[in-house]
């Protein structure tokens, strides 16, 4: 048995032929409005999107989609109705049994409806064991495709990003559904 050494020298030796590797230029595919694809895919996955034309309190917008929400937790400045600040908590463990979240996202994808939410709250948990998420995106941010997605990534000093699309869901073998296995049961993505 040789090592992976002794195998990769000896492909290298039997290579007559090297290739550079091609330049490709990837587009990917375009939506003529990438919002209302976005809202349709959103719908499509499990979740919902809706617009928030900025004439209403955005507060009384997310307590008029979830009436029953008791514990809410938000770092975000603009929302009131929150009980608990994320970034405040002791440990990651202080956040079990929350109703909501609302938190930020930064770049929507209109091909999947998916959202990249880099972190910014101190614990990261907060996006996963939510009952119900809420995410802020501005209709700006939203891009045709995974492609144009990947070439606007940043990381900020956390270094810890994810792209949500919909509540979690998993399906075993004997094709039962369970929604909310892995994450929030809900996600709505009001668009600003």
């Amino acid at each position: 048995m040789s090592n992976k050494k002794d195998i990769l020298e000896n492909i290298r030796r039997h290579i007559n032929t090297q290739y550079e590797m091609p330049d490709i230029d990837i587009q990917g595919i375009q939506y003529a409005d990438k919002t209302a694809q976005f809202i349709e895919i959103s719908k499509s996955v499990g979740g919902d999107a809706i617009i928030h034309d900025g004439k209403d309190d955005i507060n009384e917008l997310i307590r008029a989609l979830y009436p029953e929400a008791k514990t809410i937790a938000s770092n975000l400045p603009d929302i009131s109705l929150t009980a608990i600040n994320p970034d405040d908590v002791q440990s990651p463990h202080d956040l079990n049994g929350i109703d909501l979240a609302i938190i930020e996202g930064e770049l929507g994808v209109a091909e999947n409806g998916c959202v990249w939410i880099p972190q910014n709250v101190k614990e990261k948990v907060i996006y996963f064991i939510a009952e119900y998420l809420i995410i802020i995106l501005d209709r700006n941010d939203i891009v045709n495709n995974m492609h144009e997605a990947y070439n606007q990534l940043k990381f900020n000093d956390y270094g810890f990003g994810v792209f949500i699309s919909g509540p979690s869901k998993t399906a075993d073998i004997e094709q039962a559904l369970v929604v909310g296995a892995h994450g929030a049961k809900g996600v709505t993505v009001i668009l600003k």
